[in-house]
């Protein structure tokens, strides 16, 4: 792993954020009961990072409380979110979540996820209607089979955790290979977040989803993001979260791709200022 300097502005793109007593839809997969703010701002001050993108749990369904009064506190100046959102959501609660400061919908379509594939590209066009982006999460195994569908959404798509390949596959995979052609459309971005969910091999490098987070970067670094996934739900020992964004150092060896990595592409995404002008630089 390799240690690098965290460039003013940087962000943090995936982070979850729960609440004491916050009630949970049935059959939620998790549902720490801890107050998570105080404990991620120890956390975004730890790795040096200025920014972050609270995503809605699915535990919480699509009652966006909890996500949004983290993104109150966190800062509205460097904080947004994603929300959860189905078909029937009206213009007036896009219009609410919009100024709390959200400005995606997320589509968590594995187990545990509380939007059913029949209303996504219904959640895809209304949502486009207020500038937001689609934030998709499913096994990157059922990219070719998705392609069209995806692309038929307007507007800017996320692909979570490198392409979240349940099963890690090699970076000459047809599945991988659609990974690429959907980002060449230059709509579509990945997050480089949570090897450690997928990964055969483990701990240190997780050379095996490591190997496609290179390749990612070699092909389109201006469509990366980086995110640390915390607070890391259901993983045990969970995740040291300095060796998480260390290893960005190995997927984007290029100081330059890196710090573009962090900072540029998230303001483009999530509509930060480029730069924080004054801001300190710490390292990783």
């Amino acid at each position: 792993m390799t240690d690098f300097a965290i460039p003013a502005g940087s962000c943090d793109t995936h982070v979850h954020v729960y609440r004491k007593g916050a009630p949970t839809v049935p059959g939620a997969l998790a549902a720490p009961v801890e107050d998570d703010v105080a404990r991620y701002r120890q956390t975004r001050r730890a790795l040096g990072l200025s920014r972050a993108v609270i995503v809605q749990p699915t535990a919480y369904g699509t009652d966006n409380t909890v996500s949004s009064e983290a993104i109150e506190a966190l800062g509205r100046e460097q904080t947004r979110g994603v929300a959860v959102v189905d078909d029937a959501v009206s213009d007036r609660a896009l219009r609410d979540l919009s100024e709390a400061g959200f400005c995606g919908a997320r589509l968590q379509m594995l187990a545990g996820g509380v939007i059913p594939w029949d209303q996504v590209d219904r959640i895809a066009e209304r949502v486009a209607t207020c500038g937001w982006h689609v934030q998709l999460q499913l096994d990157g195994h059922d990219l070719p089979q998705r392609a069209d569908q995806i692309l038929s959404w307007p507007g800017t798509v996320v692909i979570d955790h490198i392409g979240k390949f349940l099963d890690p596959v090699a970076p000459d995979h047809p599945a991988f290979h659609c990974l690429l052609r959907l980002i060449d459309t230059g709509r579509v971005w990945v997050k480089l977040s949570a090897p450690y969910e997928v990964s055969r091999i483990g701990q240190p490098g997780y050379d095996d989803v490591s190997a496609l987070a290179r390749a990612l970067v070699r092909h389109a670094p201006e469509r990366m993001l980086w995110a640390s996934n915390w607070p890391h739900i259901q993983i045990r020992p969970r995740p040291d979260d300095a060796k998480m964004l260390k290893l960005l150092g190995d997927w984007a060896p290029d100081p330059a791709v890196r710090d573009r990595i962090l900072c540029e592409n998230p303001a483009v995404v999530y509509g930060f200022k480029s730069a924080i002008m004054g801001e300190g630089i710490a390292p990783a």
